[in-house]
């Protein structure tokens, strides 16, 4: 018996967008889908890996200066994530669908965010969160594939967060990052064992300056060429140890994905900002198949 079912093309549209780069074509790459309303969650997941970057965002409501939204990877939803946040916004500004500032509303809660469309930049603030206790110092090296010596003598591994938590291990200098290796068996389960969706490595360079790279074992990103939750988290790590004002982080280089991300701290009332370059690069359409 025939079937009355009807076949039918939907096409959805995308764009991608480089947060935090130092112009297009650098910094971490993300998929914006501006009208994701009508996708379901496992229509999201599949599309996150179609295209294979880190994140992939689907806008589920926008009007006003507000506006809400999910985030995949191609391993799963993230209640909260920096750059996605950033590019996000910056489109929706952008195309007009909101009006910056706004507010974004994830899983994770509401962030405000604000887009300078003159300057190709876009900010987010937090609200940090207390530091979880001391990590033991050889297994937060080794998880990086380092020697405890490499780690910083006088600041301890520790789990901070203003959206997401990672494990913050500061070490001595910038060659001691170049040095890390991603990948490391003793990565996941230290990260499960401490809560941290992330190991974020921090080097000191010259006044107010850092370098980081960042190792997941748990979202499937693997290491991410430029990590806003964790530059918030730095962030918080050291707001904690009474230390606010501006950081210029450096991430990304061993990518080929070149980063900077400017982190704001403040103490009254405790405040976490992450900023950086956005640059749309690109636009598509997705083809999707659907029944009447």
């Amino acid at each position: 018996m025939a079937s009355d079912r009807e076949e039918v093309w939907v096409e959805v549209g995308f764009r991608l967008v480089d947060v935090f780069g130092t112009g297009p074509f650098s910094g971490n790459q993300l998929c914006v889908v501006p009208e994701g309303s009508g996708l379901d969650d496992r229509t999201m997941r599949l599309l996150a890996c179609e295209i294979g970057f880190s994140e992939t965002t689907f806008v589920t409501r926008a009007s006003g200066h507000r506006y809400a939204m999910r985030i995949f990877t191609p391993g799963g939803e993230l209640p909260f994530a920096g750059h996605p946040s950033l590019g996000t916004a910056f489109v929706l500004v952008s195309e007009g669908c909101v009006a910056s500032p706004a507010v974004q509303v994830v899983a994770a809660g509401e962030f405000p965010v604000d887009v300078d469309l003159a300057a190709s930049r876009a900010s987010l603030t937090a609200v940090p969160g207390p530091l979880g206790p001391a990590v033991d110092r050889a297994r937060a090296a080794a998880a990086a594939g380092l020697a405890e010596d490499d780690l910083d003598p006088y600041l301890a591994p520790r789990v901070a967060s203003a959206g997401l938590p990672f494990l913050i291990v500061p070490v001595r200098d910038a060659g001691a990052v170049a040095r890390a290796r991603a990948g490391e068996p003793a990565l996941g389960p230290l990260l499960a064992e401490v809560g941290a969706d992330g190991l974020y490595l921090l080097a000191r360079v010259g006044e107010g300056g850092f370098r980081a790279r960042m190792f997941d074992a748990t979202l499937g990103i693997g290491e991410d060429p430029a990590t806003g939750a964790a530059a918030l988290a730095a962030g918080a790590y050291f707001l904690a140890q009474g230390s606010a004002g501006r950081s210029v982080i450096r991430q990304g280089e061993e990518l080929g994905r070149p980063s900077v991300l400017e982190v704001e701290a403040s103490q009254d009332p405790p405040r976490i900002s992450v900023a950086g370059q956005v640059h749309v690069v690109g636009e598509g359409r997705f083809l999707l198949r659907r029944w009447s």
